[in-house]
């Protein structure tokens, strides 16, 4: 198995740094992949990722909630097409600097089928970009 990111995620990089097998990308295009994503072939499903995230946006893929209830205050990040009530966003959410493309922030009670969120994980790797984003980013 692996561990799946999901629309909770802001961009912080701190998962990233405690991978110990690197494959954590982020998403670049942003407009398409607006989150962190994990290699489903590489992970080791060590968990190092999880307690990181500041965000708590990162779970085992068994345990993605398909019911997920919004407390509230929290953010979400998508895309235009998926989140058409987004905005752009930049400032601090729970003491970190965000800047992001297309969030909104919740009321609270909204629930969240989370489990629309795997497929994008699987997909940035297949179909998108995966590792280019690295290079792409810097160019």
């Amino acid at each position: 198995m692996t561990h799946i990111v999901t629309r909770l995620c802001l961009r912080d990089t701190a998962c990233v740094e405690v991978c110990p097998v690197e494959c954590m990308v982020l998403g670049f295009p942003e407009e398409e992949w607006p989150w962190l994503y994990i290699d489903p072939d590489t992970c080791i499903d060590c968990g190092a990722c999880v307690p990181e995230c500041p965000y708590e946006a990162i779970f085992p893929e068994e345990e993605v909630p398909f019911d997920y209830e919004a407390p509230p205050g929290v953010w979400i990040n998508n895309t235009k097409e998926l989140l058409p009530d987004g905005q752009p966003f930049e400032g601090e959410i729970d003491g970190h600097p965000v800047k992001l493309l297309n969030a909104k922030q919740l009321q609270g009670g909204e629930i969240l089928d989370l489990t629309e969120d795997i497929p994008p994980n699987y997909e940035f790797f297949s179909e998108g970009p995966g590792y280019d984003a690295l290079e792409m980013a810097n160019q």
